[in-house]
């Protein structure tokens, strides 16, 4: 392997999801933050619930006229 082109690996590194879950795994950066982990993700928590970054279900619910 060439020298001095891998980035650093933090064994360490904590990730923190939107819910308030923090887990602590290897990676390259020492801090992760992301917005959806398997405690709250739908899928894995049996919910049926719409996971909406772009407000596409509002516009959609005004377009045509749909109660929430």
């Amino acid at each position: 392997m060439k020298t001095k082109i891998h980035p650093e690996y933090h064994p360490a590194a904590t990730v923190t999801c939107s819910c308030g879950a923090i887990y602590i795994t290897g990676a390259t950066k020492p801090e992760l933050r992301v917005e959806i982990c398997n405690q709250c993700h739908p899928f894995y928590t049996g919910e049926q619930r719409i996971v909406d970054t772009e407000g596409r279900v509002e516009r959609m619910r005004r377009r045509f006229n749909l109660k929430s």
